[in-house]
Formats: C-alpha cells, sequence, structure tokens
C-alpha cells in the first residue's frame, strides 16, 4: 500500500495533479519544456534495444517517445494512483506499461534494466542512498541511472513569492533535509541536498558519475521570446545527473 507520506501521494489531492499537467505541457512557459527535457534528452542519446525504468514516471509522457525511438521496453513506476491513470492512458496501444509503486519500495533482479531515468522525483525521497543503491543492483554492466531534481538553489529556501519570480533567495544551503513547500496550491515535502550531496550519494552506490548538468534553457524552444529566454538565464531551476555501473 502507498504510504500518504510519501512524495507521490501529494499528487492524488484533489486537483493537484490537474494542475500539475497544465504546468508540466504549457509548453514555451514551462520551465520543463525549456530547460529540463532538452537537457535530459540530449543525455540520453540511443535508446534503441533498451530496457527501460522510469522511476516517478508521473504521466509517462517520455514512455512513447522512448518507444518510438526503439527501445526494447519501458515501465513506469509512481506512488500516485492519478499518475498512474494518466500514464496508462498516454500509453494506450504500445507496448509501455505504469504501475504503481513508491520508488522508496522499488527493486528488481540484477540486470533487469540498461537505463533507468527519473525526472524530478528523488527530492520526495527521505533515503537517496537506498533508492540509488537498488538501481544499482537492477542495472545491467555499463547501464545508465538519468536523474534530474530540481536544483538544490531553490530546494534549499521557499521565497513563496505571487506569479513570475524575479528574486530567488538561497538560505539555510547546507542545512541537508525536509523542506515543507506550497506548491500547486497544496503543501509538499521536498529534501533538500547540495549538488555535493547528491554526487557523493551516486557515487558511494558504486556509480561513476559520467555527467552533471544544470539544464540552461533552450533557445530552440522558446520561439524568440527573448525576454523569457533572459528570465530563464538568471538562476539554475534543475539538476541532471548521469551515473554508469562499471
Amino acid at each position: 500500500m502507498t504510504n500518504p507520506q510519501r512524495g507521490g501521494s501529494f499528487y492524488d489531492e484533489p486537483q493537484i495533479v490537474d494542475r500539475y499537467l497544465d504546468h508540466r505541457h504549457s509548453r514555451t512557459s514551462s520551465p520543463n519544456y525549456v530547460m529540463e527535457e532538452p537537457a535530459l534528452l540530449s543525455e540520453l542519446g540511443t535508446v534503441t534495444g533498451l530496457r527501460v525504468l522510469d522511476l516517478g514516471c508521473g504521466d509517462a509522457a517520455i514512455g512513447q517517445t522512448l518507444l518510438n525511438a526503439g527501445c526494447l521496453s519501458y515501465l513506469g513506476l509512481d506512488g500516485s494512483a492519478a499518475m498512474v491513470k494518466a500514464g496508462s492512458t498516454a500509453l494506450q496501444g504500445t507496448t509501455g506499461r505504469v504501475e504503481l509503486t513508491d520508488i522508496e519500495d522499488f527493486s528488481a533482479p540484477p540486470s533487469s534494466f540498461d537505463l533507468i531515468l527519473s525526472r524530478l522525483a528523488f527530492h520526495y525521497v527521505e533515503d537517496d542512498e537506498s533508492v540509488l543503491a537498488a538501481c544499482y543492483t537492477c542495472l545491467s554492466s555499463g547501464g545508465r541511472l538519468i536523474f534530474t531534481v530540481v536544483h538544490p538553489v531553490l530546494t534549499s529556501y521557499d521565497a513563496e513569492t505571487q506569479g513570475k519570480r524575479t528574486n530567488w533567495i538561497v538560505d539555510d544551503y547546507f542545512l541537508k533535509g525536509p523542506r515543507q513547500r506550497n506548491w500547486l496550491g497544496g503543501t509538499v515535502t521536498w529534501f533538500h541536498r547540495t549538488i555535493e550531496d547528491y554526487v557523493r550519494a551516486l557515487t558511494t552506490t558504486g556509480f561513476t558519475l559520467t555527467s552533471l548538468r544544470e539544464c540552461s534553457p533552450s533557445e530552440d524552444r522558446l520561439n524568440g521570446a527573448a525576454a523569457e529566454l533572459a528570465r530563464r538565464r538568471r538562476v539554475p531551476l534543475f539538476l541532471l545527473l548521469t551515473g554508469t555501473r562499471p
């Protein structure tokens, strides 16, 4: 049974999932579309023949993309029943699957997957090293884990800004731990870690760090919106890390 205190269950609150999906897929006004997604797709490279696991898959929007690109299989896991329903709908007519499972409870036999993705989910997880260790165990030799999180300069402090943010405050940056956030009309817990913390957790669990990106905005996706490009260049919103199993 899904633990109601875990991050995925936040998206089962009334109206939260709809607000999130509207925000996530709002194209040029969405930082996911103009910053996180381009960095992720660039990092992915060729996926032909790969067995893909997506932890915290949300509506599994990337599943169709990966299957169209030739991945052998796609399995998405999420702790939100509402997200699993949305993901299952999105993957109708494909071989992709979405299942209701908390990230913290995930495990799989050795060499079950060749590529593991986790997009903007690990900052909901209190014990990230346990999840990373489970990922390491189930990856094939040479397999990769690619994950994105909200950038630590943002998880450190909630300025509770109304409307479009014009300034950012970094505070208690080196104080690792839970932060209560006002998000999409609800209150959610994110676990703040520094960039150093994420790198240490990755390497401690056996991975070789093979990429670190801060997801600068993609001009191609902003359709000439110079003011929005300038705003998105002011502060990093996302952090992407890639670990490879030797």
